[in-house]
């Protein structure tokens, strides 16, 4: 059963960016949506970082819940960027990120495959391929933060 849930609760994800686009009310609402994505993306990463780092026991099978929830979240902020009137501010956006737009998607879209071959190390259980991958997914974000993020 919590197999088919999390089927589902994937496929459902996978869907939203398309459906995103057009759900947002007013900039403010997608400001709102994508501030909820990454607080949701950050709280699964932390509790990965918190184990590799020896914090709190390392439990593969919390990390490969964690990995995919990561992998299902990280297309979700991306959408909200584009609707008209976000470029005027909320949350820690540089204005950078609409006048170069498509270096700030290719970044985005870096992500979304870190989050995948993180999911894929976690299936294996194995902490030092969870290690590499998770570093790796970690070195994009903190590009990206530090190009696009106010602080």
């Amino acid at each position: 059963m919590k197999k088919l849930w999390t089927l589902a609760v994937l496929c459902a994800a996978s869907t939203l960016p398309a459906i995103a686009a057009t759900a947002f009310s007013d900039a403010k609402d997608a400001v709102d949506y994508r501030k909820a994505a990454f607080q949701m993306i950050r709280h699964n990463t932390g509790d990965i970082g918190e184990m590799l780092q020896g914090k709190v026991t390392f439990e593969a099978k919390r990390v490969q819940e964690r990995a995919d929830a990561l992998a299902a979240l990280a297309p979700l902020p991306w959408a909200a960027f584009a609707t008209k009137g976000t470029e005027q501010g909320g949350g820690d956006a540089k204005a950078e990120i609409w006048s170069n737009m498509s270096d700030f998607m290719a970044k985005a879209e870096q992500f979304n495959t870190d989050a995948k071959a993180l999911q894929v190390a976690a299936q294996s259980g194995d902490q030092a391929k969870v290690k590499a991958a998770f570093g790796q997914f970690r070195s994009n974000c903190k590009a990206c933060h530090d190009k696009y993020k106010a602080d």
